[in-house]
């Protein structure tokens, strides 16, 4: 099942919505979500948002806030999907 999650990965041009991909492989979204922590576990997928979790973020760029309330609080804050990217195999030098 995880073959066919990485070739379903592979095919896709862009972001792919894992309700549909869940029904598609015929899974539930949870077990899809397990699925996915396993191949990043094992390296085969980048988690894209682990980075931007460890970087400070910079609050409130429009001017009107007095006092900034923080992330968790700020109207002007949106949660995105989390974003994964199938790994590159790196070339080794006696490879090129």
């Amino acid at each position: 099942m995880l073959k066919q999650l990485l070739r379903e990965l592979e095919k896709a041009d862009s972001g792919v919505n894992l309700n549909e991909l869940a029904k598609k492989l015929w899974v539930e979204r949870s077990a899809l979500e397990g699925m996915i922590a396993c191949l990043v576990q094992t390296g085969k997928l980048r988690d894209d948002d682990e980075k931007a979790e460890t970087e400070e973020t910079v609050i409130c760029s429009t001017g009107g806030c007095t006092g900034c309330p923080g992330v968790e609080a700020c109207p002007f804050v949106m949660n995105m999907p989390r974003s994964y990217s199938l790994r590159v195999p790196e070339k080794k030098e006696e490879d090129e």
